[in-house]
């Protein structure tokens, strides 16, 4: 593809360059793939969190493929980020998981990701994730989110995705989704807190397609999360109609340094604000 030109104009969703963003995407899914049927060992990084080789040859790839369309747009990465957290952030920045979801992806559970974020100014301006164990990609839109089943021969064809956006939440009861691998006490008295009809248990940034597809309303996240676990999914959710926000109520802001670009508690809705989800 041609490079585009990244100044003040620069259009995130210009097609060509999200299709180039999606078949990467798709590309590090093969990757894990191989890995998942191979099968591979965890070991454990510094801060506690699962890491495979799966995960390090998939960021490999994606960074080598950013840098070819993208040369003038920092990337940060989670496997890179393990070894030191950069000390200055530009403008615009990818955020990349190469495989959000490790724990799922090393029991052979199905609800692992790629997420691959950019942002502008503090706030994501496009998301791709694809989740290679259902062969499903959502990615953000200028007019909405999308999503698109992947063909059997892996060709990708992003004008024939699906439109995506968010459902009111219903009132008689909400569907409400709660990390598998990190969910607290805290998050157990917010869900026991709510008219719940449903709560749906799963992982990654998986969660945010759910609630950008219209298939779950609410997602309180008490536990530790970093930014390249929500970039991605906050802007397919944010294009789809839905919102995250911090406990106070503000829009969810990225590059934190101060924090390590560590996340704090957030709330995720499908519904207009999350006072809506909350009646």
């Amino acid at each position: 593809m041609t490079r585009p030109d990244f100044d003040s104009n620069f259009d995130p969703h210009d097609p060509a360059f999200m299709h180039a963003l999606c078949q990467m995407a798709l590309d590090a899914g093969a990757v894990i793939m191989d890995h998942y049927r191979a099968g591979v060992a965890e070991e454990t990084k510094a801060d506690k969190s699962p890491v495979t080789q799966a995960d390090r040859d998939a960021e490999i790839l994606l960074e080598a493929a950013l840098r070819k369309i993208a040369p003038e747009i920092q990337v940060i990465g989670e496997e890179a980020c393990a070894e030191t957290v950069p000390d200055k952030l530009d403008e615009m920045f990818f955020l990349l998981d190469p495989l959000d979801g490790t724990r799922d992806f090393v029991a052979k559970r199905d609800n692992f990701t790629v997420n691959i974020g950019l942002i502008k100014g503090q706030y994501p301006i496009a998301g791709v994730i694809y989740a290679p164990v259902h062969e499903m990609l959502y990615f953000s839109g200028t007019d909405g989110a999308y999503r698109l089943a992947i063909a059997p021969d892996g060709a990708l064809d992003i004008s024939q995705a699906e439109k995506l956006t968010t459902q009111k939440a219903d009132p008689s009861g909400l569907r409400v989704i709660a990390s598998r691998s990190h969910r607290g006490e805290q998050t157990d008295q917010m869900i026991a807190s709510l008219n719940v009809k449903e709560t749906i248990a799963t992982a990654s940034s998986y969660k945010f397609c759910l609630l950008a597809e219209g298939t779950a309303d609410f997602y309180p996240r008490y536990g530790r999360t970093m930014e390249w676990d929500t970039a991605a999914g906050q802007a397919i959710l944010e294009a789809a109609g839905g919102i995250v926000t911090t406990e106070d109520g503000d829009r969810f802001t990225y590059g934190k340094l101060a924090r390590g670009l560590d996340n704090p508690s957030f709330i995720a809705a499908a519904a207009d604000n999350c006072q809506d989800a909350l009646k």
